[in-house]
């Protein structure tokens, strides 16, 4: 049996956090729009992370989940949960909390993982059912495609890829996260 470990503050989490946020390259790109409104209460729940540009944190993670829970204080209680280099790896949990920027559009967020800073979270893609999302970031340094099922067609896939590339990503970079459920 895999042990589960709670992570408040490691080294890894430290590097990760100070590489979301010192990151100084100079960004070309205008500035990364996000999707016009979310629904925070649809927004809610479960998503299967099907592909990344990883974080130092997210190197070869297999079964990556995150879910958001409205919390009373009008911020987002988020838990990360993955497995470590294989399905039967060591599950790994992050309990980032997000906080709503922008409140007339729902989808610019900062992600805070260690206080007080709050990695910039933007929902730049949404299917209208809420079954599809794109999470990128402005520097375009990292981009998350997430699912509320753990695999998705490929048509659907090549259409985020789609979206991915007309929002200036780089596609070389982006990686399938292994899903495999019982």
């Amino acid at each position: 049996m895999v042990r589960k470990k709670q992570f408040t503050l490691s080294l890894g989490l430290i590097f990760f956090i100070i590489f979301m946020n010192a990151n100084t390259k100079i960004q070309a790109s205008p500035t990364l729009d996000p999707v016009e409104y979310v629904d925070i209460d649809r927004f809610m729940g479960k998503w299967y992370v099907i592909a990344a540009i990883p974080t130092i944190i997210e190197k070869n993670i297999y079964n990556a989940i995150e879910v958001y829970r409205k919390s009373k204080d009008g911020t987002i209680a988020t838990t990360f949960t993955f497995r470590k280099g294989g399905f039967d790896g060591e599950e790994k949990i992050y309990t980032p909390k997000g906080f709503i920027k922008d409140k007339n559009s729902n989808a610019i967020w900062g992600m805070q993982f260690i206080w007080p800073i709050k990695a910039d979270y933007r929902i730049i893609y949404l299917d209208p059912n809420y079954e599809t999302t794109i999470i990128g970031r402005n520097k375009r340094d990292y981009l998350w495609f997430m699912s509320r099922q753990a695999h998705i067609p490929e048509s659907t896939y090549n259409k985020l890829l789609n979206v991915a590339k007309n929002s200036g990503y780089d596609l070389n970079l982006i990686k399938k996260i292994p899903q495999r459920w019982p």
